[in-house]
């Protein structure tokens, strides 16, 4: 046991890590969940202070010393997910100069805008930049500036006494990374989606033709690695600050989305799972690049060994029902949506877009709204429309990313997410898309997902996703559709497709 029998996996989401303890059998032996505050302000500011980041991870480790007291000596690895298209901005040690512009920060939007238009145009991207981002990284910058490529810009062009200070441009997991061992480091899920990444088959590196005509320094882009690589050990102050020995290995990492397709034990090619939390994204890996332009998805380039992994993410879901809630009462979110009535024929639709959309339409200024209000209907006929709108934006979605050759359509469709684990919402996604549903490891997928990927190190499995296959047989509920409510959302989907088309033209 002298390099430690267990993992301690921590999953850093918009809201707050959740870190366990889990062991050769992929149990987590014990887990917490720490918050961290979120700052929002006009002009599409959200910002987070990486070091609450890390104070998070060191109580919650505290607190799992309690739990497992001999987990000093037993700790093996450590291994970190997080969420994506985050900007830190560092200096040569590795210190933030300013709060990190998260994935929800909007402020870019024009410069996004600015960098992708131009005449001609299709799609809203300048035809000539936009082949060269497609041939060379499978992909372009989202037009709503919410991807680093025009978060990185805005820093350069509205902080420049910043930028000049800025040795190392990164995202959240990778400055995690970095406190944890000294040694700065990126995944390639976070270099794709800065878009000055040549994801091509045996070219997968920083690619200097891309960051010449964005204008992206590539001096501060850090290098590239597997998410199962080992950086290095724990740095001593980071062993002092978590408890731990310094002979802990701290792995390269992944994403949010990765982390939680090998959670959903979905690795075959064309598998597709649902992940459901603050915001929704439909995922899977495919043994080739692919892209659609006309709904803003795409394969990114993943941590285990370049594997093609398909995004479509999508901004509203676990915000747009906490809205809802929240405006209806507020009700505790455990029990807020369990009781809320039979729906019926008249009730309003939902549309979730309460922070934009991005699939299948990219449009950052789209606005939520309930259609069909009358005076009869109440605080329920709300949250019911919240619940269908939310599944019913998804199935909108999915019924583009099916259409790709080699997803597969038939059997149990696999959803993670602290939303997944609500049961009303669950049942009317199933209804939704006339498809069997099976909740995961639903809040805790994405930390049993980054755990696989130490797997290898430490012995338990030839690959992550030879650990991940094992989840997949742990099902904590499925659900069937009821045809009458299937029918039902069907004909609502074909009315809801109608009014989509006005309230998307009201926002052109």
């Amino acid at each position: 046991m002298s390099n430690g029998d267990l993992v301690i996996s921590a999953d850093f989401g918009t809201s707050g890590v959740k870190v366990g303890v889990v062991d050769h059998a992929l149990t987590i032996l014990a887990r917490v969940t720490e918050s961290y505050p979120l700052t929002l302000a006009t002009g599409g500011v959200a910002e987070q202070a990486p070091e609450d980041w890390w104070a998070a991870l060191a109580k919650a480790v505290a607190a799992l010393h309690l739990e497992v007291p001999d987990l000093s000596e037993r700790a093996g690895a450590l291994v970190f997910s997080s969420q994506l298209c985050g900007v830190v901005c560092c200096d040569a040690n590795g210190v933030a100069l300013r709060p990190c512009l998260t994935w929800l920060d909007k402020r870019a939007a024009p410069l996004g805008k600015k960098l992708v238009g131009g005449f001609p145009e299709v799609h809203g991207y300048k035809a000539h930049r936009l082949l060269k981002w497609l041939r060379i990284a499978n992909g372009a910058p989202a037009k709503n500036g919410m991807d680093p490529t025009a978060k990185m810009l805005w820093v350069k062009e509205n902080e420049p006494e910043i930028y000049a200070k800025t040795h190392w441009m990164v995202d959240v997991k990778d400055w995690l990374v970095h406190r944890a061992t000294g040694e700065m480091t990126t995944c390639p899920e976070s270099a794709n989606l800065s878009w000055v990444m040549d994801t091509r088959l045996g070219r997968e590196g920083w690619s200097e033709a891309l960051c010449h005509m964005t204008g992206i320094d590539q001096r501060k882009l850090a290098p590239i690695v597997q998410a199962d690589h080992v950086v290095g050990p724990l740095t001593a102050q980071a062993a002092s600050d978590l408890g731990l020995r310094a002979t802990v290995r701290v792995l390269g990492g992944t994403s949010d989305v990765m982390a939680s397709t090998l959670g959903s034990g979905e690795v075959e090619d064309g598998a597709l799972h649902v992940s459901l939390a603050t915001s929704a994204w439909i995922a899977g890996f495919f043994p080739d690049r692919r892209i659609s332009v006309a709904h803003s998805y795409a394969t990114v380039t993943s941590g285990l060994d370049f594997r093609p992994l398909l995004i479509a993410s999508q901004e509203n879901a676990g915000s747009a029902l906490d809205w809802v809630r929240n405006i209806t009462g507020g009700a505790p979110a455990e029990t807020a949506f369990a009781d809320i009535g039979t729906p019926q024929k008249d009730d309003p639709f939902f549309l979730p877009w309460l922070a934009g959309e991005r699939v299948p339409v990219d449009n950052d200024s789209l606005r939520g709204t309930f259609h069909g209000l009358s005076l009869r209907h109440d605080s329920n006929a709300l949250r019911r429309a919240a619940i269908e709108g939310v599944a019913l934006n998804l199935r909108w979605a999915m019924s583009k990313v099916a259409r790709e050759k080699g997803a597969k359509t038939a059997g149990p469709l696999s959803i993670v997410g602290g939303v997944a684990s609500n049961a009303t919402f669950a049942q009317t996604l199933s209804d939704a898309l006339n498809r069997d549903i099976r909740v995961c490891s639903a809040r805790h997928a994405g930390m049993l997902g980054t755990a696989t990927l130490a797997a290898p190190l430490m012995g338990w499995a030839a690959s992550s996703t030879e650990a991940a296959t094992r989840l997949k047989s742990r099902s904590s509920a499925t659900f069937t559709p009821n045809p009458d409510r299937a029918a039902a959302l069907t004909e609502r989907a074909n009315r809801l497709t109608k009014l989509r088309r006005h309230v998307i033209r009201s926002y052109s």
